[in-house]
């Protein structure tokens, strides 16, 4: 049989080339669909509760270094550099289990976070305020909706962990 993998497309030998629709849907080759930038999209949960910790991309060696080393890596867009998570910090995210949607372009990351928080603000889940269902009292106003902080305390202060390192958002 022919090799499968697809080193030359992604990086990785852990990969295999996309043939089908068959093999990608319901076949046991790991075959995943970057997009046109080389990512894919992973949301990151914890293992013991479910909750929403982040949402981030992985490029093939971020997805390759994450299932290698059992400990979460991505992309990091604003920086343009690949990023092990907690390397600065120490919330070392600790993958329990990888899970890869149906068509195989998107991530799903189960982990223990040593540390007690993803968010590089300080708060345990980057997904810390809630959107307002249904139109404010003020819907004429052409002001913008106001959200609600679901979590109030953070779990640590970000210029004691970060110190003055560039933060990583961009307007």
């Amino acid at each position: 049989m022919a090799d499968r993998r697809s080193e030359t497309e992604t990086g990785s030998s852990l990969f295999a080339r996309r043939e089908s629709i068959e093999q990608v849907e319901e076949g046991d080759e790991l075959a995943p669909k970057f997009d046109e930038n080389g990512l894919l999209p992973v949301v990151t949960t914890d293992a013991q509760s479910g909750e929403v910790l982040m949402h981030g991309y992985m490029n093939a060696e971020a997805l390759e270094k994450t299932i290698q080393t059992g400990e979460a890596h991505y992309w990091s867009r604003s920086r343009q550099a690949l990023w092990h998570k907690g390397a600065t910090s120490g919330l070392i995210q600790k993958v329990v289990e990888i899970r890869i949607d149906d068509d195989q372009d998107a991530v799903w990351l189960r982990a223990d976070v040593h540390g007690g928080a993803s968010c590089h603000i300080g708060y345990r889940s980057c997904f810390f305020r809630s959107v307002p269902l249904g139109a404010p009292a003020d819907a004429g106003s052409g002001a913008p909706a106001k959200l609600t902080f679901e979590e109030t305390e953070k779990v640590f202060d970000p210029k004691e962990v970060y110190g003055d390192a560039p933060n990583p958002t961009k307007l």
